[in-house]
């Protein structure tokens, strides 16, 4: 069994890539920016725990946290705009 923070020897390259990559400076910073959103929401009441939500940052940036560039959209049409909006960005 691996120690804490070590990969299992049969994890795929894909895991060895995402682990990589989240454990980043830049990306532990904009996870945390968006769990902030979240728990702002969630405060206000705009979320539940477990209803299938997600923060939607207007603009793109996490780190934007102010009222009017949030809003409550479904899962599905949060992450389907996000990846629309990365498919136009490598395009152009």
């Amino acid at each position: 069994m691996p120690v804490k923070g070590q990969l299992k020897s049969t994890a795929s390259a894909r895991s060895k890539y995402q682990r990589k990559y989240n454990s980043q400076p830049e990306q532990k910073k904009r996870r945390a920016a968006r769990n902030k959103a979240r728990a702002a929401a969630l405060k206000s009441g705009r979320v539940k725990k477990g209803d299938g939500k997600d923060i939607d940052h207007k603009d793109f940036n996490p780190k934007n946290n102010s009222k009017g560039n949030t809003r409550v959209l479904a899962k599905s049409k949060n992450r389907a705009r996000n990846q629309h909006a990365r498919n136009r960005k490598r395009g152009s």
